[in-house]
């Protein structure tokens, strides 16, 4: 049976440093933000606070949907990843790109003329710049290993990809990296021309990167809520690999889908092999159920009998 390469372990790890650096990054802006009165460097702060808290809520969606499955959700807890996930990126949107578009505006409406010290905010950028670096070096890493097994390109694997964590990791600390280069570019203008409007014009638009990222990942996690069906690789490797199974002699409807990360239910119709009465095929399915289940990445199956005028699938 086929499996989708990236471990549970690995996404917890990769969120755990996406943490930390935030964390350092949301108090060391905050105090930047506060002795320069840069509007740039106030957005940032909202960023990184934003993303600290974001990442702490991806730590609950991987601890939530690791519960195994129970009478009462027979196809595990999976889902409740993708929740939690959703409430991150609203978090993002809220905390994020809504404050710090607010801030840029209010800032250029009010044009002051204080003085920045400029030396503090480019400090506070590139040791931000740095700790951005390495957590986003640590989420490259993970999706460059998992793309490089499954054979696809990188940015196609992270957008594919059913763990919600290791996607959001990956595009709010790209979106970080690209956030300090906005702010830097507004605190230069500012610097250059003496006008504040630039240092206003960079929190909004660093406000404006992070909705596109946050509404991008709400929308992601609201298709696997739905239900997000698999791709034709996959669903074609899930067929191949049933097929190949001793108890199965064809298939003639499969139905697969995500419930969670790295999590599938199956629906088949299946011909078993032999000519057995019907009670002993009533039997076979559910031990065959079972069997298909040991693998990590099903965490339901369901079989029922092909109709012998149904055409037969193939991989």
């Amino acid at each position: 049976m086929p499996t989708e390469p990236g471990g549970k372990k690995e996404s917890a790890f990769t969120v755990l440093v996406a943490l930390v650096a935030n964390g350092l990054l949301a108090a060391a802006k905050t105090v930047a933000a506060f002795l320069t009165g840069s509007a740039s460097m106030a957005a940032e702060a909202a960023h990184s606070w934003a993303d600290t808290g974001n990442e702490v809520f991806l730590l609950i969606a991987e601890k939530r949907g690791e519960r195994p499955r129970d009478a009462e959700h027979p196809r595990g807890y999976g889902r409740a990843t993708y929740v939690w996930s959703l409430v991150a990126a609203f978090g993002l949107f809220s905390a994020g790109a809504v404050v710090s578009i607010w801030h840029g505006v209010t800032s250029l409406l009010a044009e002051s003329s204080e003085e920045v010290s400029y030396t503090v905010n480019y400090v506070v950028l590139g040791v931000a710049f740095v700790l951005e670096g390495v957590s986003f070096f640590q989420a490259t890493r993970q999706v460059k290993g998992d793309a490089r097994r499954w054979g696809v390109h990188p940015l196609r694997y992270v957008n594919r990809t059913s763990s919600p964590t290791l996607r959001a990791v990956f595009f709010e600390d790209f979106a970080a990296l690209l956030g300090l280069v906005l702010a830097g570019i507004g605190i230069l203008l500012h610097q250059l021309t003496g006008q504040a409007l630039w240092d206003a014009v960079g929190s909004i638009a660093v406000g404006v990167l992070l909705a596109f990222v946050a509404v991008y990942l709400m929308r992601r996690n609201m298709q696997y809520l739905l239900g997000q069906g698999i791709g034709t690789d996959m669903w074609q490797r899930v067929l191949a690999a049933l097929l190949a199974h001793d108890e199965i002699d064809r298939i003639t409807y499969l139905h697969v889908e995500y419930v969670g990360p790295q999590k599938l239910f199956v629906v088949a119709a299946v011909d078993l092999t032999g000519d057995d009465a019907e009670p002993d095929l009533a039997r076979r399915l559910r031990a065959l159920e079972t069997d298909v289940e040991r693998n990590d990445l099903i965490e339901d199956a369901v079989l029922t009998l092909a109709l012998p005028e149904e055409p037969a699938l193939t991989p």
